[in-house]
């Protein structure tokens, strides 16, 4: 028995075996909660007293809702990024309507350059008809 400086004894916190961790694994898996009696029985198996087989329990779903929570928030980011990943994609889409209709062959050569530039990296490409210094070089 361990005692404190004023002579009180100290609570020491208990030692599980393999075994015992085990068993309350197992029990866990199937089953989150116990009742009075399955409680009973179980600490008697394992050679624990009901209040250390109902702290462990305690213990461990609050474990397990920790790491249920981390899993959720981290599919919920992966959903949103994928999400947004979508969205972006959709926003080019309609920035690409001008650039997927046909070109009216009557049109303009300048808004074709400029459709061009704005697709292209760099703002170069095809040029239909070079002007005066770009012919000469």
């Amino acid at each position: 028995i361990l005692l404190d400086k004023d002579g009180k004894r100290k609570h020491t916190r208990p030692t599980f075996s393999g075994q015992q961790i085990f068993a309350l694994e197992k029990t866990f898996e199937q089953t989150k909660y116990l009742a009075g009696p399955e409680r009973a029985r179980l600490a008697y198996s394992l050679g624990m007293t009901e209040s250390q087989v109902k702290v462990w329990f305690q213990n461990r779903r609050t474990k397990w809702r920790k790491k249920h929570a981390a899993e959720m928030a981290t599919a919920k980011k992966k959903q949103d990024s994928e999400t947004e990943r979508l969205k972006g994609a959709s926003e080019n889409e309609e920035e690409d309507d001008d650039y997927n209709k046909p070109l009216d062959p009557n049109s303009d050569d300048e808004k074709i350059t400029q459709l061009l530039k704005k697709h292209k990296p760099g703002g170069g490409g095809l040029l239909l008809h070079p002007t005066e210094g770009e012919a000469s070089a």
